[in-house]
């Protein structure tokens, strides 16, 4: 899955690597080293710029929500529980399969995290059942430093209880599409810990390498079985992964010290 991740490159780098054509200032984002579901994001999407005379797609920069919310929801309430879609199933799923066809994103990071419960904690909570484990993070990155591209969605809804011109009439929301864990050896692994991303966590972003972002946003690609083959894992052995401190756990906690490599996993039995 994908419930947190970091996201610090800056809007005019972004522009460059994308071959961004639009983009306004006015949505610029912080850097965020702990970004949380329901938090505004950078997305690179393609479509017409609103009101403009040439109706061809343009490839722009947003800021949006993260939680997608179906357009025929009748609140936003369940955009939480929306942030994640499924590779295998997004293509029939109601909340994800229109955006599936026709609205399609990358959603750019720095990397991911994830949380590994220790072996110990599991163990007494088996026995026990009174003891919550403890979990070990860790950031999941390019192991070559590039950007770490997320296959994503985007969904607008209309808040019917405002009026039409009001600036919160419209939502626009994303999910990451995830796929299933890599079980080939990570590109860097760490001395003591995981050896494949399947070791942290059975599920992860989906990950699109340059050759495919053209052809992922594409609008006038809408073909299921086309869509599909673009959904294949990237290949294996692209990716490091490596412990963090336990402040990550908790979303108020922000900054660059949440990515610093611990020498070992807090917790020495982790695995």
């Amino acid at each position: 899955m994908c419930g947190r991740y970091a996201a610090s490159r800056k809007p005019e780098d972004l522009t460059g690597l994308f071959g961004v054509e639009k983009w306004e200032p006015t949505e610029t984002l912080e850097p965020d080293w702990n970004v949380a579901p329901t938090k505004e994001v950078y997305a690179v999407l393609e479509r017409p710029v609103k009101d403009a005379d040439d109706p061809r797609p343009v490839r722009q920069l947003r800021a949006l929500k993260w939680g997608l919310v179906p357009s025929w929801s009748k609140t936003p309430e369940g955009a939480a529980r929306m942030i994640n879609a499924r590779a295998e199933t997004v293509h029939e799923k109601p909340s994800f399969r229109r955006a599936f066809a026709q609205r399609r994103c990358i959603l750019p990071a720095d990397g991911y995290y994830e949380w590994v419960t220790g072996a110990e904690e599991r163990q007494l909570e088996e026995k026990k059942g009174k003891k919550r484990p403890r979990k070990q993070p860790y950031f999941v990155t390019p192991a070559d430093g590039s950007v770490f591209a997320m296959a994503g969605l985007y969904e607008f809804w209309r808040d019917a209880t405002l009026p039409k011109d009001h600036e919160n009439a419209w939502w626009v929301t994303c999910s990451v599409i995830t796929t299933e864990a890599e079980t080939t050896p990570l590109a860097v692994a760490p001395a003591e810990g995981p050896g494949a991303l399947a070791d942290i966590h059975p599920r992860m972003p989906l990950m699109l390498t340059p050759d495919r972002w053209d052809a992922w946003l594409d609008p006038s690609r809408t073909g299921e079985d086309e869509l599909r083959a673009l959904l294949e894992p990237p290949p294996g052995g692209l990716m490091r992964a490596y412990p963090v401190a336990t402040a990550v756990s908790n979303v108020r906690n922000n900054g660059p010290e949440l990515l610093e490599e611990l020498a070992a996993p807090e917790e020495s039995t982790l695995f």
